[in-house]
């Protein structure tokens, strides 16, 4: 298929569309807002549905309610944005509705600053609202990426039946690339994936606990609450298999440099700079952050590794932490950081590596 020029919030709502996602709400905030401004435009053109919400709490409110239907359905938004939308995306979690979120990330706490940033990973990995839920969630760290993962969320949320959150930012949301589109499903294809869900959507039904994707206050007994996470923890422990890195040149490496989304991209190219220097670099980013791919840094050599280099748009880190974990003590890690809407550079990135390698 030929390669178009697309920017990467409108080949996200692309990718949607081609995945068969027939409903979206969303709500105005900077950087996301090509994202519903395309959806406007481009659902209607195959017979969906576009509500601009008087929220984002209405909007993350009428997927739900779409979804629920069997309707594959989106909302996107940005950082503060989507803590209003975290209640909806909870409901969504406790009554196993398929739904894709975006989240092109911006500076942060509070509505923070307009301009890129990686401030939200907690947020998205570990607390995406209450009760303790999980979701997949993935880091596209080009247009290209970020096309291909959307396309693929649809299909992990319908077979999970959960939530499924893109983590991109405003320098992926916004850049321009060129980019190969996945196929458009048919109309058939799209009836189809609607008609698998009769089973548990609301179509009809009868209302009672094995037709439920709906959930009222009150409506579960504690033990049966207890059942249902346990179920969910069930289910979470499954994807584990499932996390996925890009390991670039780890074989021989002596310094690891280690980030996710757009500072992954510039963190390989630091990784390209090393090498031609003679500094045996290499390179663990994450595609998948939740579950996070523990494993590839069991894969890093420790007996010649003289530290691993955390890099990200977040001040203080917070990446950082499931690093650590993964490395478990075994190298020194430091850090490249910037924050509040200031993007990393790749020469930060070179000088933090060479006090690594200088012994600092």
């Amino acid at each position: 298929m030929a390669r178009v020029f697309m920017k990467g919030c409108e080949a996200m709502a692309e990718a949607a569309v081609r995945a068969g996602c027939r409903f979206f709400a969303g709500y105005p905030i900077t950087p996301q807002n090509e994202i519903p401004e395309y959806m406007s435009r481009r659902l209607p053109e195959v017979g969906g549905h576009f509500v601009q919400g008087e929220s984002e709490v209405a909007s993350v409110s009428m997927v739900y309610g779409a979804a629920a239907s069997g309707t594959r359905s989106m909302t996107s938004s940005s950082s503060p944005g989507i803590s209003l939308k975290s209640e909806g995306v909870s409901y969504c979690a406790s009554a196993r509705v398929p739904m894709v979120y975006i989240n092109v990330a911006r500076g942060g706490p509070g509505v923070g600053s307009i301009q890129p940033a990686q401030m939200d990973y907690l947020q998205a990995t570990k607390a995406s609202g209450n009760g303790g839920f999980r979701m997949r969630v993935f880091a596209p760290a080009t247009v290209q990426e970020a096309a291909d993962m959307v396309y693929a969320a649809f299909d992990y949320a319908d077979r999970d039946r959960n939530p499924v959150l893109i983590l991109s930012d405003g320098v992926v949301g916004t850049m321009m690339e060129p980019v190969e589109l996945p196929p458009m499903k048919t109309e058939e294809e799209v009836a189809a994936i609607k008609e698998s869900k009769r089973s548990w959507a609301i179509v009809g039904h009868k209302l009672d606990y094995a037709h439920r994707a709906w959930i009222q206050p009150g409506q579960w007994s504690t033990l049966l609450q207890q059942k249902e996470n346990e179920a969910a923890a069930a289910l979470y422990e499954s994807w584990k298999s499932d996390a996925r890195a890009e390991e670039y040149l780890l074989e021989d490496a002596e310094i690891v440099l280690t980030s996710y989304g757009i500072c992954g991209r510039i963190a390989k190219s630091a990784v390209n700079v090393l090498r031609r220097e003679g500094v045996k670099a290499g390179l663990i980013r994450p595609l998948t952050v939740y579950p996070f791919p523990y494993g590839a840094y069991d894969r890093i050599d420790y007996r010649r590794v003289k530290g691993i280099l955390d890099v990200e748009m977040s001040i203080p880190a917070l990446f950082l932490e499931d690093v650590e974990t993964a490395v478990a003590g075994r190298a020194r890690i430091s850090t490249c950081l910037c924050s509040g809407g200031n993007i990393m550079s790749r020469d930060a990135v070179l000088r933090a590596a060479a006090k690594i390698m200088e012994g600092n």
